[in-house]
């Protein structure tokens, strides 16, 4: 006897039909995440690329005007605005003889780091529920499957192969469609982890870059003062 997908279907109860909709629907949901996450991803490497390419030459000269134009023309980049926050929280504590200028953009663009990473790494909290429930999820599907297939037996009055495929099938195609969610899901959650660990790498480099140049131009001024 052999069972299609569509026969199974109509042999499911309401809870495993419940189960298997979650199931497809955590699928979905996960394959979007990782989509937009690599378009993210994609995108603002090309944009840092070709931003750090053309602050490269202004950072050398010491051409802090023109690097905060620069940064403005990248708005969504998270380089240019750490960059561009940097600058603008240099320049706003310069004249405060209070505080030392250089260490409140520290501070700054250590709060903002944060704040990127997060933005960054958004979605990725629900990409790495659905890979550990997902299992779990089609576990409760197996289960509801077994139950089927004992009701098929007890209904058959008898233990024959018809009484029990359609329940045993319900339960294995549970079971495989909450594996592969889940393995996929935490597959796609690993890579994208170590691109964006690698992305907050590169922009605490960036900023550190950033503070040794306004350390710079901060002991250039106090020595001309």
């Amino acid at each position: 006897m052999e069972l299609s997908l569509f026969e199974i279907w109509h042999s499911m109860g309401l809870m495993a039909r419940i189960v298997a909709v979650s199931l497809v629907a955590m699928g979905f949901i996960s394959l979007f995440v990782v989509i937009e996450r690599f378009f993210v991803l994609g995108r603002t490497d090309r944009d840092s690329q070709l931003f750090a390419m053309r602050a490269r030459p202004m950072l050398d000269t010491g051409e802090a005007a023109a690097l905060l134009k620069l940064a403005g023309t990248f708005p969504k980049n998270p380089l240019a605005r750490l960059t561009a926050i940097g600058l603008n929280s240099y320049e706003a504590n310069l004249d405060n003889k209070d505080v030392n200028a250089v260490e409140v953009t520290r501070r700054e663009l250590v709060r903002k780091l944060e704040l990127f990473s997060a933005e960054a790494r958004r979605g990725m909290g629900m990409l790495a529920s659905i890979g550990s429930t997902a299992p779990f999820i089609g576990l409760f599907g197996t289960v509801i499957g077994i139950i089927t297939a004992f009701q098929g037996i007890a209904a058959a009055g008898g233990g024959g192969l018809g009484a029990v495929s359609a329940g045993i099938a319900e339960a294995l195609i549970v079971t495989a469609v909450g594996l592969v969610v889940a393995i996929a899901s935490v597959l796609f959650y690993n890579y994208l982890s170590g691109r964006f660990d690698r992305l907050d790498m590169r922009m605490q480099h960036a900023a550190g870059e950033l503070v040794d140049y306004l350390e710079g131009a901060n002991g250039s001024s106090a020595r001309h003062g």
